[in-house]
């Protein structure tokens, strides 16, 4: 299935045990979609959310809300009536870039200027906030176990945030590039950069422990977990691939979206499907059954490394700063706002 949405997306989201999929447009609209398998998808809702882009969505509240990040501020939009439940102009002090889901009551933001906060929807209220990057924030994702979220930035370091004790754990090394994505598997984390994975053992968060350097020619822009063994890759030639890792490998190209670069990659909620979304305008639902025919249906399984918490934090002000930073989100760059602490203040 192929939906126009005529104008560039940056973020789309699946509801969470319904077949509804949004994405947030560079004009700044947010547009909902039901969606079946043989049927055309039916446009619910299409909301002019943000004068400015729409960079970043999640739904929230179990389905019944989105939440959306913008270079003007953030909103909560309900999903039944499309009207605007509440709207934070001083959500952060630069534009919000990333939005990911914690828990059923807690959300994280990340902005241009490498600002983490965690939300508290029961609450209302900001209850973390971790000023550790130099560069935009480019993608986050959460070890439930630990309560540790990973982050990584365009100054081409990642950052190990405690949510436990409200600290930033520890900082990575810099990498010769930015870092785009990231994703847990086999109890250590991924990311990368320029058609280069690295990886890293948990706990040992100074330094990569392998690189999967033939990976692709040109950039690798999103990762989506498969399993434990196998994940999705999104490229900047618009080529979705299938990799392994320990052992690394590169199984097969299992879609192309166009020539442009892929944005974002996500799986709908019964994971019957892969939704992704490029530069050429369009959303496609992928069957993933058909994407994954003659790929294997397992890989050995390897043991994980146990969860640890040696590196302490160490980021201080004499850490040399990235002049990285330029890749993620340039087409809308909005103006800086104050801090706040009420981000569901008027819900």
């Amino acid at each position: 299935m192929e939906i126009d949405l005529g104008k560039l997306p940056f973020d789309l989201d699946f509801h969470p045990s319904n077949n509804l999929v949004a994405a947030g447009l560079i004009t700044g609209h947010l547009l909902l979609y039901r969606y079946a398998a043989e049927s055309t998808p039916q446009r619910l809702l299409e909301v002019s959310a943000h004068t400015e882009s729409c960079r970043a969505l999640r739904f929230v509240n179990e389905g019944r809300a989105i939440v959306t990040g913008s270079p003007d501020c953030s909103i909560l939009t309900d999903i039944e009536t499309g009207e605007e439940i509440a709207r934070l102009e001083n959500s952060h002090g630069a534009a919000v870039n990333r939005i990911v889901n914690l828990t059923e009551s807690t959300i994280a933001s990340g902005d241009d200027e490498g600002c983490i906060k965690v939300w508290d929807t029961r609450q209302r209220s900001c209850c973390n906030s971790f000023n550790v990057h130099e560069e935009y924030i480019s993608d986050m994702t959460f070890a439930s176990d630990s309560m540790k979220l990973i982050g990584t930035s365009g100054d081409g370091t990642l950052s190990v945030c405690n949510l436990r004790s409200n600290k930033v754990q520890t900082r990575s090394e810099f990498s010769e590039d930015e870092l785009l994505s990231v994703v847990i598997m086999k109890k250590g984390f991924m990311w990368n950069e320029t058609g280069t994975l690295l990886l890293y053992s948990w706990g040992f968060f100074k330094d990569c422990s392998d690189r999967f350097v033939d990976l692709s020619p040109n950039s690798v822009d999103v990762l989506l977990k498969l399993d434990e063994d196998r994940v999705i890759t999104g490229s900047e030639n618009g080529i979705i691939s299938l990799v392994g890792i320990l052992p690394n490998r590169i199984i097969q190209p299992i879609a192309e979206h166009s020539e442009y670069p892929v944005e974002r990659l996500a799986f709908s909620h019964d994971r019957k499907f892969l939704g992704s979304i490029s530069h050429d305008h369009t959303l496609k639902l992928w069957d993933l059954d058909d994407l994954l025919q003659g790929s294997g249906n397992t890989l050995p399984n390897h043991s994980a490394v146990s969860d640890s918490d040696s590196d302490g934090m160490d980021v201080d002000d004499s850490m040399p700063k990235s002049s990285k930073g330029t890749k993620r989100k340039n087409a809308s760059k909005g103006q800086n706002f104050s801090n706040s602490n009420s981000f569901f203040a008027d819900l």
